[in-house]
């Protein structure tokens, strides 16, 4: 009876153990989950936000997801949000005349033109350009940009924000205008950028300077990587990239980087599928994030689209972000929780909860949101 028990009740154990290491059920979201999702959270959003705000980052970054959102669902009140936005704005970013006083320093007044956050909206501009090619609407981009571009200056992105802001100008400008020197700076600008934030080892950015380790360490001691600084860097090489020239002489080098991030990601991210906000301590500030895990999960499911990241391996992580995102940040009234606020660092103590969105956290999940319908189109 003793021997029998014993073999029975390794049979058991035997099949709970292959039961536990079963493969996942695969993958049932729809599209028309996906684009349910896009409008939840966008109809919510524009119901209660007015067309009617100013150009500054904050909002820009929402409109550059509102557009892909309209790509995918073909939803056009998506397109007329954004194009009384832009109509609103004049189709300028900081609105000063004066050459000689424009600024790139941190500055929310309007003769910070050559500040990043002031020129995110030619993204946006640039994109609302290509449905009628009405020159008015790139005019200020382009002075203001073919200024900058005129200067010897190459330190104009410092903090790993002003990646994703201004680098996807660089391209869409170059491909409306032919201009070589939108893409040549686009590399000097970037390779500034990249020589005081990135750090090699961990193939990810600080948020600018004053964060590099151990000048500045986490809670704990550790690297502190913020995740939506990083979200912003991973997210603007996949905007570059989806519209860089095959033949760009540095389009290797901006895969390479874009590969050795994603890389470094994938073992960050936390079991129920987001990223905390100090990626390499998640004690520091614990909890979910939506912002820096929305803007990964798009990269992610972007690169797995693009062909530039192995799909076995990579879009089981995109999956889980989703699941996050949809599941949990994702509110059934539409409101999109747990973004972090304006800020540029994982804060201790800081609360972010079911009632933290914003305009970013929102264009950011629509981001992701319009990619994987193009990963369920394929």
């Amino acid at each position: 009876m003793k021997l029998t028990s014993l073999f029975t009740g390794l049979l058991l154990s035997l099949s709970l153990g292959l039961a536990g290491c079963a493969a996942p059920p695969a993958n049932t979201t729809t599209r028309a989950d996906v684009v349910a999702a896009i409008d939840k959270a966008n109809s919510y959003w524009m119901a209660r936000t007015p067309a009617t705000e100013w150009a500054f980052w904050n909002v820009a970054a929402y409109h550059t997801g509102n557009l892909e959102a309209w790509r995918v669902t073909g939803n056009d009140s998506y397109l007329r949000y954004t194009q009384a936005w832009a109509e609103h704005n004049q189709w300028q970013g900081a609105k000063s005349t004066d050459k000689a006083r424009w600024k790139y320093s941190y500055g929310e007044t309007d003769d910070y033109v050559l500040f990043g956050d002031w020129q995110i909206c030619f993204q946006v501009y640039a994109d609302l350009y290509l449905l009628d090619k009405d020159p008015r609407k790139i005019a200020r981009a382009r002075e203001v940009m073919e200024y900058q571009m005129s200067t010897p200056q190459s330190d104009y992105w410092w903090w790993a924000d002003g990646l994703y802001m201004v680098m996807p100008v660089m391209t869409k400008l170059h491909n409306i205008t032919g201009n070589r020197q939108y893409l040549d700076k686009l590399h000097a600008y970037y390779s500034h950028a990249s020589s005081i934030m990135y750090d090699p080892a961990e193939k990810l950015y600080y948020r600018d300077a004053k964060y590099v380790y151990p000048k500045h360490k986490s809670a704990n001691g550790k690297k502190d990587f913020w995740a939506r600084g990083d979200g912003w860097v991973f997210a603007g090489l996949a905007r570059v990239l989806a519209e860089l020239p095959a033949d760009d002489p540095h389009r290797a080098e901006y895969q390479q980087r874009f590969r050795d991030m994603a890389q470094a990601l994938l073992p960050l991210q936390q079991s129920d599928g987001y990223w905390t906000r100090s990626l390499m301590d998640p004690a520091h500030a614990p909890g979910p994030e939506t912002s820096g895990t929305a803007f990964f999960t798009y990269g992610l499911l972007w690169g797995v689209n693009a062909g530039l990241l192995p799909r076995d391996t990579y879009l089981p992580a995109a999956q889980r972000g989703w699941r996050y995102l949809t599941t949990v940040a994702l509110q059934p009234d539409g409101r999109l929780g747990y973004v972090q606020p304006i800020g540029e660092r994982a804060i201790p103590g800081q609360v972010v909860d079911v009632n933290s969105t914003a305009h970013f956290g929102v264009g950011a999940f629509l981001l992701a949101g319009a990619e994987m319908v193009r990963l369920l189109d394929k």
